[in-house]
C-alpha cells in the first residue's frame, strides 16, 4: 500500500500515513491547529494551506471546489476534511 508523509508546520510534526487518509483525521491525532466544524465539506472551517505536495492530494470534489470559491481560497488551499493523500510528501498549515 502506498504511503505519504505529512508535515504539520504549525506544530513541526511529520507523520507517515497510508494513501487515502484524509488530512483532518491525522491533524486531530497529532494536535494540529487545523480546526473543523462539519467534517463533510460544507462549512469551510478546516481550510488549510499546502506549502508542499499539493499535487500529492486527491482532486477537489465539486462540493469542495464550491466551498473553496465561496471562501475566496488561494490556489494551494484545500479543505482538510476532503483532501485525501495519494502518496509522496505533503506540508500543511492552518489558514
Amino acid at each position: 500500500m502506498a504511503k505519504a508523509t505529512i508535515t504539520f508546520e504549525d506544530i513541526n510534526v511529520t507523520v507517515t500515513v497510508p494513501a487515502g487518509t484524509r488530512i483532518i483525521e491525522v491533524s486531530e491525532k497529532v494536535g494540529s491547529a487545523i480546526t473543523y466544524g462539519c467534517r463533510e465539506g460544507d462549512c469551510g472551517t478546516c481550510l488549510m494551506k499546502l506549502t508542499e505536495g499539493w499535487n500529492n492530494l486527491s482532486e477537489p470534489s465539486v462540493l469542495e471546489d464550491k466551498i473553496l470559491r465561496e471562501n475566496m481560497a488561494g490556489k494551494h488551499n484545500r479543505l482538510a476534511c476532503q483532501a485525501q493523500v495519494l502518496g509522496g510528501t505533503i506540508s500543511v498549515k492552518p489558514v
